[in-house]
């Protein structure tokens, strides 16, 4: 493997950040100072260090970011703002967002190059658990809960799977969905002659969104984070 490739994929920078820190004499391979970005190592047997600190091989990389509302859920785009240009400082190759949220959605988004896990993730037959705050146009009735929880017709083949729907202390709409179809909470909550005026998703399997994760910004998941998505597919 290139040796700023080894670099970018491990988390120490973007591509064009790595080859700086090369150029400037700021990483060694086996205690030697490398200054060529075309250099081959090995991610196995070969100690590469960043200010003499030994930078760590990762395969797959797993991020979870905050999406802000008027940034799409896309890699690339000519016009409009991406998911990965939020992703400041890190190597987005192969990079991408599992499944999407809206250009006016925010909230939880994974980004992984993973593309087994996202694929497990996305898989309808996993019923994997995503939970959205909704602010709705007007007030919801008891019997509307119920309609949303048993499931509805939103002019597809089928209508939606059971969901899970209750009001928070502020009368917002909390609902628990197992699917991702097109437009899905917007088309559900107009099968109840209802509008969605905001939208934000607080959960997607075990990962929840931190609270002091704003809007715009992303980490890195934990290893724990990880087993436990790994954990939401297994079988």
């Amino acid at each position: 493997m290139r040796l700023d490739k080894l670099l970018a994929d491990a988390g120490a920078g973007s591509r064009s950040q790595v080859k700086e820190y090369i150029r400037r004499g700021r990483i060694t391979v086996n205690g030697q100072i490398c200054k060529k970005p075309e250099q081959k190592v090995s991610e196995e047997d070969d100690l590469v260090c960043l200010d003499g600190r030994a930078v760590e091989y990762v395969r797959y990389r797993y991020y979870m970011l905050h999406k802000p509302q008027g940034v799409i859920t896309a890699t690339e785009d000519s016009k409009e703002k991406t998911v990965l240009d939020l992703l400041k400082g890190v190597n987005t190759d192969h990079i991408s967002p599992v499944g999407r949220l809206d250009k006016d959605t925010e909230g939880l988004l994974l980004l992984t190059n993973d593309g087994e896990l996202a694929h497990r993730l996305l898989s309808p037959r996993r019923h994997v658990d995503k939970c959205y705050l909704v602010r709705t146009q007007k007030p919801l009735s008891a019997a509307d809960l119920r309609t949303l929880e048993e499931g509805v017709d939103i002019g597809d083949e089928k209508p939606t799977l059971p969901a899970r729907a209750w009001l928070n202390e502020e009368g917002d709409l909390l609902i628990t969905i197992q699917e991702g179809r097109y437009h899905q909470v917007k088309r559900m909550l107009q099968a109840v002659d209802n509008q969605v005026h905001y939208l934000k998703r607080l959960s997607f399997g075990s990962l929840s969104l931190p609270e002091d994760l704003k809007a715009g910004e992303f980490r890195p998941l934990t290893a724990e984070e990880q087993e436990s998505l790994r954990n939401d597919v297994a079988g």
